[in-house]
């Protein structure tokens, strides 16, 4: 199958992370994948083997959104038409094309589906004022002209829906992770920081992600001198928040780590890991950290509330998140037998249910049923 992927390659974000995964394992299952992102320079081009590259101007972009030249338009369609996929899969940018995609695939006869990553605070849908609930007001109007909208959650279906999506259209995969990568495994990690017990947090420092309701538990928990916390990311509050919460608290910052296998050797040699945000979408974070066997804690927000119930680990209220950690950090600290346990049921419900392979072999599934419903279209390329 001859698959268009629009998505982003830079800055780092989990829009990034997801359409790396994704389109390295549809290329390993034989796809055809090309890859259409925004770049300018060359520092922006980086390589998926195997994967044409196609690049659109843009005039300024972020890890929240992008702005594209008036150009971009045209590039696009120009080369969508050149490259003739089977279907085309926009992994949403928060940009302005996202918006006359359809038109572009309508005119050129092109199924067209959508992964809307956008995070939401959870159950209920009861969005925090900002982007977010500006963005789901925005996008839910024009979704229903995609073929197909992925979701990472059957709560963020139901939230769509309830703004007007066609529900027939709203198509639930999660976020997947490859199990075999991400594995319990040897580490030196806590010889390498002198600790014990090793907890860790890794994201974004930002304003949503509520890394503060973290640090302060941290610190009013008093913790143990060998137990130590890794903050692994950066971000706009990291530079507030570091002189603050130090080494004089065994805090380590170790700013973002680009080496994925680095980040799994601090992972394997963690304990527990620990997600406080007040929104999400599906953090791939987590999974990755539940895949290597720890102890996971994260608040109730989109689907991560979901992907812990029932015991694959602790799920903290967003009102109550800091004298929730206050009280458990000390708890995991002193009974390893519990870390032991939740880091083998946490691994138990990736395999289950969040594995790359089970999300790709749905994806393809879907790509069939889109195809199929278009199949009796001819397609028309235009002059």
């Amino acid at each position: 199958m001859r698959i268009a992927w629009i998505g982003k390659k830079t800055p780092f974000c989990g829009n990034v992370t997801y359409s790396r995964e994704i389109t390295n394992a549809l290329l390993d299952r034989g796809h055809q994948v090309s890859f259409l992102h925004f770049a300018q320079e060359e520092s922006d081009l980086e390589n998926w083997p195997n994967c044409q590259e196609v690049t659109l101007p843009f005039i300024y972009k972020s890890q929240v959104y992008t702005i594209p030249t008036f150009k971009a338009t045209r590039v696009l369609t120009q080369s969508l038409r050149r490259i003739r996929p089977d279907i085309v899969h926009a992994s949403l940018t928060l940009s302005p094309l996202d918006f006359v995609l359809p038109e572009i695939c309508e005119q050129l006869k092109l199924p067209l589906v959508a992964t809307f990553h956008t995070p939401f605070a959870g159950k209920g849908a009861k969005l925090v004022s900002g982007t977010q609930l500006l963005a789901y007001q925005l996008y839910a109007p024009f979704l229903g002209n995609y073929d197909r909208v992925i979701v990472f959650s059957q709560i963020q279906r139901e939230l769509l829906a309830r703004m007007g999506v066609p529900e027939q259209n709203i198509a639930v995969i999660p976020n997947g992770v490859d199990v075999e990568k991400y594995s319990p495994g040897h580490s030196e990690v806590k010889e390498e920081f002198q600790a014990e017990r090793l907890f860790v947090y890794q994201g974004r420092i930002a304003p949503e992600k509520n890394v503060e309701s973290l640090l302060r538990a941290w610190k009013q928990a008093q913790m143990r001198p060998d137990s130590k916390l890794i903050i692994v990311g950066n971000g706009p509050l990291k530079p507030s928040l570091e002189p603050f919460y130090s080494l004089e608290y065994n805090i380590i910052w170790l700013g973002f780590v680009a080496d994925e296998q680095r980040r799994i050797e601090i992972l394997r040699g963690a304990d527990v890991f620990i997600l406080p945000s007040i929104v999400e979408g599906l953090s791939l974070s987590l999974l990755e950290a539940m895949a290597c066997g720890l102890a996971c804690m994260a608040t109730d927000v989109g689907a991560d509330g979901e992907v812990l119930e029932k015991g694959a680990g602790v799920v903290l209220n967003t009102k109550t998140t800091r004298s929730q950690l206050r009280t458990l950090l000390p708890l995991f600290q002193d009974h390893p037998e519990l870390t032991t346990l939740l880091g083998h049921k946490a691994r138990k419900r990736v395999l289950e249910q969040y594995t790359l392979s089970g999300n790709i072999t749905r994806l393809e599934e879907l790509y069939t049923q889109v195809l199929e419903q278009r199949r009796r279209v001819p397609l028309s390329w235009g002059a």
